[in-house]
């Protein structure tokens, strides 16, 4: 029997979610998909969705135990990037072509230190 995976969606840890809904609607574009309160939020850019949680950043609820890094990948990197920079995102010199690991790819922090990436195989 075959199992089909349809979709992954991220949860961000976020240490003020008004403040990261505007971030990711100015910076990356993204609209509200819903919203519960100042505690949760879903937010969806084409077929991306991403959903983001607050966090007390205290011992018992830590805001950042680690980086949460998120790839998206595409067909073609540099329409993104373009967009990114114009948004004042990105520098117009953090896109990497041609890295190693044969991507084309640029990234860039929110503001609770997510990592999030756009990455073009090769």
């Amino acid at each position: 029997m075959s199992v089909t995976l349809p979709t992954v969606v991220p949860v961000l840890p976020s240490a003020n979610i008004k403040r990261d809904l505007d971030w990711y609607k100015e910076k990356a574009g993204f609209e509200l998909l819903f919203k519960d309160g100042d505690m949760y939020v879903g937010i969806r850019r084409d077929n991306i969705t991403l959903h983001l949680q607050w966090h007390a950043d205290t011992k018992d609820d830590p805001l950042l135990g680690g980086s949460s890094v998120v790839k998206i990948f595409v067909k073609d990197v540099q329409p993104i990037f373009d967009e990114f920079v114009e948004r004042g995102t990105v520098p117009n010199d953090k896109l990497r072509r041609n890295t190693p690991w044969g991507t084309h790819e640029f990234g860039f922090y929110d503001m609770n230190n997510n990592a999030i990436f756009f990455v073009q195989d090769v």
